[in-house]
């Protein structure tokens, strides 16, 4: 066995897993929501408008995925994929660690696997072989890490805000998420 089937193994089952779960965000695939409902589920966690970031999770998923599948156009792929379970772990899982607990344990493995696999590169099976593709990845790596932490630190700030200003009473938009918490908690 080769290092290179490996990389393909790996490339293949963690890429096609996060398109999956990227097609569940954006075309309602595999039991999904669909990207509307998405978008309205992104705006109560304070990241509006709720459709650009609804989209910007599923097309980082679900392109991401396919692209590191694929081994093309590596690193992109893959930093579509740490882009997104970066922040799903900031907003979402933060403070727990096991999936059993909503923990960050699931996105957290399939993000390092994605940075690992960026840097080691997509082997020999794949697009970027056949195709002579051989993009700078430390420098692309760098800039798109840079970047991410910039996005992930903008979207938190986001969801922050969002939660200070629903516990505002004399806010419009607090008013609004506190009734719809309330009839939430109602349907329990």
């Amino acid at each position: 066995m080769s290092i290179d089937f490996g990389l393909l193994l790996i490339r293949v089952v963690v890429g096609l897993v996060l398109a999956a779960h990227g097609a569940q965000k954006l075309f309602g695939w595999f039991g999904g929501y669909g990207l509307r409902p998405m978008a309205s589920f992104m705006a109560t966690t304070g990241l509006k408008p709720g459709l650009f970031w609804a989209s910007l999770a599923g097309l980082s998923e679900f392109g991401g995925g396919v692209l590191l599948a694929l081994g093309w156009f590596n690193p992109l792929g893959a930093l579509g994929m740490i882009a997104a379970m970066t922040t799903a772990i900031t907003l979402m899982h933060w403070g727990r660690f096991f999936a059993s607990n909503n923990g960050m344990e699931f996105p957290l493995v399939l993000g390092l696997a994605a940075l690992g696999l960026a840097v080691a590169g997509p082997g020999r099976y794949s697009l970027d072989q056949a195709m002579g593709i051989a993009l700078p990845i430390a420098p692309i790596l760098a800039i798109g890490l840079v970047g991410i932490g910039i996005s992930v630190a903008i979207s938190k700030s986001m969801a922050i805000a969002a939660r200070v200003v629903s516990r505002n009473p004399t806010s419009e938009s607090g008013e609004m998420l506190d009734k719809r918490r309330a009839s939430t908690n109602e349907k329990r």
